[in-house]
Parts: structure tokens; C-alpha cells; sequence
């Protein structure tokens, strides 16, 4: 790990004293468009200090709320090799009883995650909230990328281990791979029951919200959710059942307003609260 001055709001610094361990993973080797995924963590750390750790929408305060922001895992350029260093700390968190939330980063990430939450949880499944439905068998001739990320993901785990939720663009290829895609201007629909028994893993790329919401992502796209909607989904969730996030693909320097960033600190400190089992 990277030793980390900078932490969020009221994070202990010792890993044994959180029950949900909050981390940064800069990878960013591969977005299509904007890029600057790295820069996130930090943005969003830096953002969190100018945010009440209140949360009016819960009635709770995440300083009841036993986290560790333990800094950011440092990985390896290769694609590969940055995948098994994910796994690898991944393992270890869920070995000594953590949950964990992660700030990305690309999304590529989410699959070194699921390859050591897989190690611990054989029968994990994925929610994928996102704007793309990141399917592809490649992109730009490499098999690594956050435009095949549930691909892989779908590979490593079997059919029907993965939900999606909020896609509004794929070209003809993805439409092929997919499993089960929610189209549609509100997200607020009845969730399938049966998919949310046991472990469940929440990756959320930022570019579900609408660029007038979030316009920092490396990939917006127009059409999106309101926050209020990502928040009441969020909220929806049996939270008693998951295990891990990962909040991913914010580009701090797409936005100079800071608003994007605010936005994901606010996504951080709410989604903390609900792991810390604050939302009872």
C-alpha cells in the first residue's frame, strides 16, 4: 500500500479498526476517451473534507461508522499482473472479516476484485450499475480494458452471476453477450429476488449518472439518472448481503467545477454508512 496522509472524513488509519476497509486503486491504463481515472482517489479524499459526515438522506453520521481508509494499493503497469495484485489484497481484506469499498480507478479493476472475492465467496454474484454495458471481447486489440470488464467478469463467474442495471449504450456485439440489460428513463423497477440471495458485489461506473449530474466521468453519456435515482437504488439494495464496491471511472479534471467530485464523495460517504450497517 501507499502511505496516505489524506484520508476520508473521519477514517482510522489502523486497518484492524474499521469494519469496512476503504481504498484507493489508480489504475487507469486503458480509457477510451477522456482518461484521468487515476487522479480520483485523491480528488475525491481531498473533496471529502468540505462534506458534512452526516447524511440527511439516512439520518445516520459516518462518524458512527467504524472504517479505515488504509490509502491507495500501488499495481503494476501490466494489465495482468495488476489484476492478480488486486486479487491478491482483496483476499486478504475478506480473510480477516472486512468488507471493503474501493475508489477507482478504471474500471477494469473490478475484475481482479471479483477474481479474490471469488476466492472467498465461490458463489458471489455482480450489479453492475452503469451506462455501458462493457461486454465487448476487446477493445483497441487488447482483451484488458474497461470496455470488456464484465465480460471477463461473466467468463470468471458463469452465466446469470451478473445484474445490470442503467445500460443505454452498446454496439451489436455487446447486445449478443449480454445476460440481462434494464433499459429505461427511471431505474426504479422490481428487482429480481432470487439474484440477491447470498453474497452480492456492487460495482457502480459514474457515468450512470446524466452529464448534467456528473459531467467528470471518462465516458459520459446523455440520457442518465438523476443522483436522488442512484441514491433510492442504492438504498433499495439488502445491504446485510454485500460484501464489497467499487466506485469507478470518475475523471476529476473532465469537471474543473469540482462538482463531479463532490458527487462521488457523497456516493462514498452514503455507501459507507450503508456497509457499516447504517441504514437499519
Amino acid at each position: 500500500m501507499q502511505p496516505q496522509l489524506l484520508r476520508f472524513l473521519s477514517s482510522k488509519a489502523e486497518l484492524e479498526k474499521g469494519k469496512v476497509v476503504l481504498w484507493g486503486c489508480p489504475l487507469d491504463l486503458g480509457s477510451s476517451w477522456k482518461g484521468g481515472a487515476r487522479f480520483a482517489p485523491t480528488a475525491i479524499r481531498e473533496a471529502s473534507w468540505n462534506l458534512e459526515s452526516f447524511s440527511p438522506y439516512l439520518g445516520k453520521d459516518l462518524e458512527e461508522i467504524a472504517f479505515s481508509d488504509v490509502g491507495d494499493l500501488t499495481v503494476s503497469s501490466d494489465p495482468k499482473k495488476a489484476l492478480e495484485e488486486i486479487a491478491y489484497f482483496v483476499e486478504g481484506l475478506l480473510k480477516k472479516g472486512k468488507k471493503t469499498l474501493i475508489i477507482g480507478g478504471e474500471h477494469l479493476l473490478s475484475l481482479g476484485v471479483i477474481k479474490g472475492l471469488k476466492k472467498v465467496y465461490p458463489n458471489i454474484r455482480v450489479l453492475q450499475i452503469d451506462a455501458h454495458a462493457d461486454l465487448r471481447d476487446q477493445y483497441l486489440e487488447s482483451p484488458f480494458s474497461h470496455a470488456t470488464v464484465i465480460k471477463k467478469i461473466t467468463q470468471e463467474l458463469g452465466p446469470y452471476r451478473v445484474f445490470q442495471v442503467g445500460i443505454r449504450s452498446w454496439e451489436g456485439e455487446e447486445r449478443k453477450n449480454r445476460e440481462t440489460v434494464f433499459l429505461g428513463e427511471s431505474p426504479f423497477f422490481s428487482l429480481h429476488p432470487g439474484f440477491f440471495q447470498g453474497p452480492l458485489y456492487v460495482t457502480l461506473d459514474m457515468d450512470v449518472l446524466d452529464p448534467s449530474v456528473c459531467p467528470g466521468v471518462t465516458t459520459p453519456e446523455p440520457g442518465g439518472w438523476s443522483f436522488k435515482d442512484l441514491l433510492y437504488f442504492l438504498y433499495a439494495l439488502p445491504w446485510e448481503n454485500v460484501v464489497g464496491m467499487d466506485v469507478v471511472e470518475l475523471s476529476p479534471q473532465s469537471d474543473p467545477s469540482g462538482t463531479s467530485v463532490m458527487v462521488g464523495a457523497k456516493v462514498i460517504r452514503e455507501t459507507l454508512i450503508l456497509l457499516g450497517g447504517g441504514n437499519g
